[in-house]
């Protein structure tokens, strides 16, 4: 198993610049700051203005380029033509006090043992934030970024998103979901690498006003069909297809939404379809969120809907499943994985961690009894700590066996584990990815400096003595566990990242500098190689191991070979 940070050392212009910062009180914050000289990438750093921030109201954009400080949650693929090709995506903050950021990508070519090019994604810095990471390949070695760049300003030391001349940039929109695609055969990370416009338009896949005006789009995912015959042996004519999600919180029901269109092999695509409104079972007037969409060996693609319900005080999650046969034109509701399913707190126990992602989806790659098996992975509170639960269905999405609901967590103290990743590998096996917190936090010696344990010393949820050394369930770990396809574990859990980390430091605060909820991200990467031996996993920690003095969140890769 090898590890390695994904660099810390990088950096942007941003459209805002936000100087706000908690320090002296420290927890590792520092604040937005130049970058003084520190190394670059070799990509266009905006020592001038972005072509995007052409038409930005005085004031913006920020001065000058601004250092990196996190790379917080992320996603990894892996190139259908050559498996030592691996790209991951992460977010890059320069101000995590102010969550102001955009998405940074890291790419290997020798299976993730050296990241020689990284970079910020390009096309959309113009707007104030880019975010989620998610990528998906086409069959032609073109990478796919779906973004979603939004605009606010900071009133004070919150985030306002009045619309109209206040915006930092009235010449664009609001709120878009877009697309940024990575030519194939790319070897640095300039701009001209990424095509970031669709018939000399920029690649929108839709456009909003604005949260102020009752739309705030969200949760965009992406995935395309890269299966070029169908197990029958023809060839399958909804090959690249690429099928982009995404949820629109409106007034504040979120609306989920999908839009299609083929990959071509210079790295353009097709027009985008018109969006198509998902549907929902009966009674859920509130919505729903969390799309992942996945696609099967016939072509028929899949994603988990997640339903929180208000008139229960969100204590109840429904978790059902929509499919498409006909390469996203109709849909229809497969069935529900459950509906009485408990979520965690906003904020775990001890830290202002937030809660990320509620479940992850996927779809095995090996047939039982000629159906492609799904599978999903959830949070469940039920028993006062959080663990991670395991399902599968063998009809489509029909049923799901509640035999077949398995706890992935096999700590033995009550602790949570959380935030869920699943994959599935050529070879039918299935892993779960996730953050736990069964190990204490440092007592004292190296470990605990280099885990920065003395720079946590504000913690609004924490009753214990801080620093917190020795703290339990409060530091953080990543974890894996593996399971045939029919949720059969191989082994037990395996521990992938070396060092306990502490999250309550440089932790970015998606409601500003007066929020009390801090942030390690919605999503985790984990990919299994086509060869179905080895597995990847892209997660967050803030430990010092040589390269990150300042205890800022990092994105560490690990490689775990499967047994």
């Amino acid at each position: 198993m090898a590890l390695l940070f994904a660099g810390p050392a990088y950096q942007y212009r941003p459209e805002v610049a936000y100087f706000g910062t908690y320090s002296p009180e420290n927890d590792g914050y520092s604040g937005m700051s130049p970058c003084n000289g520190a190394a670059n990438t070799g990509e266009n750093i905006g020592t001038t203005p972005y072509a995007t921030q052409a038409g930005s109201n005085p004031g913006y954009p920020a001065a000058s380029p601004m250092l990196v400080k996190d790379h917080s949650e992320s996603d990894i693929r892996i190139d259908p033509n050559n498996p030592l090709h691996l790209i991951g995506t992460s977010k890059w903050l320069v101000s995590p006090e102010g969550y102001n950021h955009l998405l940074g990508f890291f790419e290997s070519w020798d299976g993730g043992q050296t990241w020689p090019v990284q970079g910020h994604i390009p096309g959309y810095e113009g707007w104030t934030d880019n975010t989620d990471p998610v990528g998906a390949f086409d069959t032609y070695s073109n990478f796919y970024a779906i973004n979603l760049p939004y605009q606010f300003f900071y009133k004070g030391d919150s985030h306002d998103f009045q619309t109209g001349s206040a915006e930092p940039n009235p010449t664009l929109p609001n709120d878009v979901i877009s697309m940024s695609v990575r030519k194939a055969g790319s070897t640095t990370a300039a701009d001209n690498t990424w095509i970031v416009t669709h018939k000399n338009q920029p690649d929108y896949i839709a456009v909003y006003d604005s949260n102020s005006l009752g739309n705030g789009p969200d949760k965009e995912w992406v995935t395309i069909d890269t299966n070029k015959t169908l197990p029958n042996g023809q060839p399958n004519p909804k090959v690249n297809t690429i099928y982009a999600m995404w949820v629109d919180f409106h007034s504040p029901t979120p609306v989920p939404w999908v839009s299609t269109a083929t990959a071509l092999p210079d790295g353009t695509h097709t027009d985008w379809s018109a969006p198509v409104k998902l549907p929902s079972p009966p009674h859920n007037p509130q919505g729903v969120t969390y799309l992942l969409p996945h696609v099967d060996a016939n072509g028929v693609v899949y994603t988990t809907l997640t339903n929180f319900n208000p008139k229960k005080g969100y204590c109840c999650v429904q978790i059902f499943v929509d499919k498409s046969a006909d390469a996203g034109k109709t849909w229809s509701v497969a069935g529900i994985v459950g509906s009485t399913i408990q979520p965690p707190p906003l904020e775990y126990a001890n830290t202002q961690l937030r809660d990320g992602i509620e479940n992850s989806f996927t779809v095995g790659a090996v047939p039982i009894k000629g159906v492609y098996p799904l599978y999903v992975s959830y949070e469940d509170y039920s028993a006062g700590v959080d663990n991670v639960i395991l399902t599968a269905s063998y009809d489509g999405g029909t049923s799901w066996n509640q035999n077949t609901f398995v706890q992935v967590n096999d700590n033995a103290s009550q602790v949570d584990a959380f935030q869920p990743n699943l994959t599935a590998s050529s070879k039918g096996t299935i892993s779960v990815a996730f953050y736990d917190r069964r190990l204490n936090c440092p007592s004292g010696g190296g470990e605990a400096r280099k885990a920065g344990i003395a720079l946590d010393t504000v913690n609004l949820n924490y009753s214990g003595s801080l620093p917190p050394y020795g703290a339990s369930n409060y530091c953080v770990n990543s974890t894996i566990q593996f399971y045939k396809e029919d949720l059969t574990p191989l082994g037990h859990n395996i521990r992938t990242s070396q060092h306990t980390w502490d999250p309550q430091l440089n932790e970015p605060r998606p409601a500003g500098l007066n929020g009390v909820e801090g942030f390690i991200g919605d999503y985790y990467g984990n990919i299994i190689s086509a060869d179905g031996s080895t597995d990847y996993t892209t997660s967050v920690s803030t430990y010092n191991d040589g390269t990150n003095p300042s205890n800022q969140q990092q994105q560490v890769v690990a490689t775990i070979s499967i047994p």
